[in-house]
């Protein structure tokens, strides 16, 4: 019986990992026309008038590092140029030493960084269990009931959250030592069918599972990548139980920093890559890896430099750094930030809703991922978001600046949201493609990833666009031209992410559309076309699609 467990445990891990690999590579670059709810993007560049050149756009990427030494990205890269590199001197006066390619905000002037750190719900718990742990509750004055009340809530997600993934980190060690047991005894690279089958051991439990492993083999899956991705799944619930929802785990001190003053800007180095950078450096690749170069793969944008600000450890982001990193962004140039990364719990909201209205002072666009719940965000379930916290007496009461981004499956029809992308039909403005992108990951290579971190980027490169061929429009232009420039998906019946409920897409989102660079490129010609006279700088038009044989 133990057996057939671990066996059923093998089996029922590799093979839902393998289905997303079923999309085309650049399937999210293609026309609805083609089968696919792409954006576009290739019938966009087809029509292009050849030699025509927009500016170069700056697009900031707060996430977990960027691996500027990409094949598909070394070209694409910010540089500053008012700081000579290596000098160890901060050359332009911005603050910041040797910014080449941006800025490192969970580092230190050593070189360390941060690679792990808590939830955000974490730092509550151990914040407040400090604080209240041993005291009588009758005890408590009022104006400490509502903080109680939150160290429960808390304490309550944290401790149950930690018990699940101990049961689950205990089956995945088992697999996972039982993969690096069976890597042992082969000595063939790469590793076959019969190898498996073969195995010189008496453990009857290495003999089941090298079978079950086999039949995977023989069905395609290489044993290389099952033993990757049991080991990518060993040590992310290795990095939930001891750090993400570990109390007790405090890394912040590491930065030098003195983390109780949220208005304190200049920390951290300009290791802008990281320990682990594959998010970001996928997010990169998504706005603006190099196009037409015949390698790996192409990004949505052109005339596109990405400056990275690493910011987001595996754990929670904290909005002291997001606030800065929003500022950094906004004064070293950069027109649109990207932001795949959110949160449950927000404790200094209004330090984040400082710097949003900052950028929005200064018309820069904020592309911002909706979350990977399955759930209906809100103002109180899902942060940063574009509502600010305290309202002034004049100006808006959220950020118009601001867009924030669903996830789209590779299948049209009912499927076409994404099984786990969030969505509102007030706080999600736009649906886009999120599910299996194929793009840059560190050292030279390509994935597939999945996520509204991959959605964010694509409307963030087809803002780039629009920034690129229309720089008179502002940050609320470019914004109205995406969402009014959409492929209307609003009458459709589709499953609603995290349920098995039929709704009409338009229930899921703000426009109930998906975004499309051709139809935004033709709004934001018309927007121009009002704001200009004859003989404006713009494209007078895209040509027309030629109709197919």
């Amino acid at each position: 019986m133990k057996k057939c467990i671990v066996t059923l445990l093998v089996l029922g891990m590799i093979v839902p990992l393998m289905a997303q690999e079923n999309a085309p590579k650049d399937w999210f670059l293609r026309a609805p026309a083609d089968g696919y709810p792409g954006i576009s993007a290739q019938s966009f560049y087809n029509r292009l008038p050849q030699g025509t050149e927009g500016q170069t756009v700056v697009v900031a990427v707060i996430d977990s590092g960027v691996d500027y030494e990409h094949e598909d990205l070394d070209d694409v890269m910010w540089v500053n140029a008012g700081e000579i590199p290596g000098n160890g001197i901060d050359d332009d006066n911005n603050g910041y030493v040797d910014d080449i390619h941006g800025w490192n905000f969970i580092g230190n002037a050593k070189g360390e960084n941060i690679g792990y750190d808590n939830l955000e719900v974490t730092r509550l718990y151990a914040k407040y269990r400090a604080y209240f742990e041993g005291k009588e509750v009758s005890a408590l004055k009022k104006k400490d009931r509502e903080k109680y009340d939150l160290y429960q809530k808390t304490k309550e997600e944290v401790e149950s959250k930690r018990e699940g993934i101990s049961e689950r980190f205990g089956y995945y060690s088992m697999i996972y030592d039982l993969f690096q047991q069976i890597d042992a005894l082969i000595e063939n690279s790469p590793v076959t069918a019969d190898d498996l089958k073969n195995l010189e051991t008496d453990d009857a439990r290495l003999k089941s599972v090298g079978t079950a492993i086999a039949g995977q083999v023989e069905a395609g899956a290489t044993f290389e990548a099952q033993f990757e991705r049991v080991t990518g799944a060993y040590e992310y619930l290795d990095g939930q139980y001891s750090y993400n929802f570990n109390p007790d785990f405090e890394p912040r001190a590491l930065v030098g920093d003195n983390y109780s003053d949220k208005n304190e800007r200049y920390y951290g180095n300009n290791d802008v890559r990281g320990p682990d950078s594959r998010h970001g450096t996928h997010v990169a690749g998504i706005i603006a890896a190099e196009r037409n170069n015949d390698i790996g793969m192409d990004g949505v944008a052109s005339n596109v430099r990405i400056m990275s600000i690493r910011t987001v450890p595996d754990g929670d982001e904290r909005d002291k750094d997001v606030a800065n990193a929003i500022r950094y962004a906004v004064d070293n140039g950069a027109s649109i930030i990207n932001m795949s990364f959110g949160k449950g719990y927000s404790p200094y909201k209004q330090v984040v809703d400082d710097a949003v209205k900052y950028a929005r002072k200064n018309d820069v666009l904020l592309v911002h991922a909706a979350g990977n719940d399955g759930k209906e965000n809100t103002d109180g379930n899902n942060f940063p978001h574009d509502k600010y916290e305290k309202k002034g007496l004049f100006g808006p009461k959220s950020a118009d600046n601001w867009l924030e981004v669903g996830a789209l499956n590779y299948e049209m029809g009912k499927n076409l949201p994404a099984p786990f992308s969030n969505y509102s039909k007030n706080k999600v403005d736009v649906f886009a493609p999120g599910m299996a992108i194929y793009a840059t990951v560190p050292n030279n290579k390509y994935e597939y990833l999945q996520g509204t971190s991959m959605a964010a980027p694509v409307v963030a490169g087809i803002a780039a666009v629009l920034r690129s061929y229309f720089p008179d429009l502002t940050a609320q232009q470019v914004k109205e031209a995406i969402m009014t420039g959409m492929d209307q998906k609003s009458d459709e019946s589709v499953v609603k992410p995290g349920s098995g409920e039929e709704v009409l897409f338009s229930e899921l989102s703000v426009t109930g559309g998906i975004v499309n660079l051709e139809k935004a490129f033709e709004t934001a010609l018309k927007m121009e076309g009002k704001k200009r006279k004859a003989g404006s700088r713009a494209l007078n038009s895209l040509p027309k699609k030629q109709v197919q044989p």
